[in-house]
Order: C-alpha cells, then structure tokens, then sequence
C-alpha cells in the first residue's frame, strides 16, 4: 500500500539484498525455491527473518553495559507532543451471533442456503 501511495517499486518478504549503483537485487523465499528481482531505489522493502543473523551478548558485555550511563530525554526535547491525538467516542460490544444450525444432510444444507441465506439463486 505504502509502495503505491509513493509510486515506488517494493519487494516483500527479503531473505538477501544487495544495493549497487542505485539498484537493489532482492532475493526472496517463494514456495518452488527461491526468486531474485531487481529495481531503482527508492523502494519499500520488507524483510524475512532471514535476512540477517542475530548476534548473541556475551556475558562481559552485558556486565559492561550496567555500567553504562542512560540518556534520559523529555518529548519537549525531541519537539514531540505527548497529548493524545485520537479521542474515544463511544465503546459497543458487537451484536451477538445467533446458534449455529445442525442440518442432516446436503440437500437440506443447499436449500437454507437458498431460502435462508440467500447465497445461491
């Protein structure tokens, strides 16, 4: 959606890319295997878990990072505006569904479809 909104090209579902020259070769896992697709950036890619290895924290790392001091900044510092944007108007629980229907056979399944429900005609 996003893709289209801007007018650029998008691949979806990433497990590699390679960015060269302004072009970005995306390889993604499909059902048969694997496709591999090329296009000009700008573009919206989204990612597989694939994509990238996660690295682990070794222990004397996390020991250092306890260490480390934490910037605390406010929302006025960013130029952010905490206050809500959106505003409840009211809250209302769904209608409730009427009981299911056990029908004995096919035939009379077909017919309340066309009578009842009116799917068929």
């Amino acid at each position: 959606m996003l893709a289209s909104l801007l007018d650029w090209p998008q691949a979806t579902f990433a497990s590699h890319i390679e960015i060269n020259d302004g072009i970005a070769t995306v390889t993604r896992e499909v059902d048969g295997g694997s496709e591999v697709i090329s296009f000009h950036l700008p573009a919206v890619v989204t990612t597989d878990l694939r994509l990238n290895e996660p690295r682990y924290v070794t222990l004397p790392n996390i020991m250092k990072a306890k260490k480390k001091p934490i910037d605390t900044v406010t929302p006025a510092e960013l130029g952010v505006n905490p206050a809500p944007r959106l505003k409840t108007l009211r809250v209302v629980e769904p209608p409730v569904r009427k009981a299911g229907v056990i029908v004995p056979d096919v035939a009379t399944l077909v017919e309340k479809l066309k009578t009842e429900a009116k799917v068929f005609k």
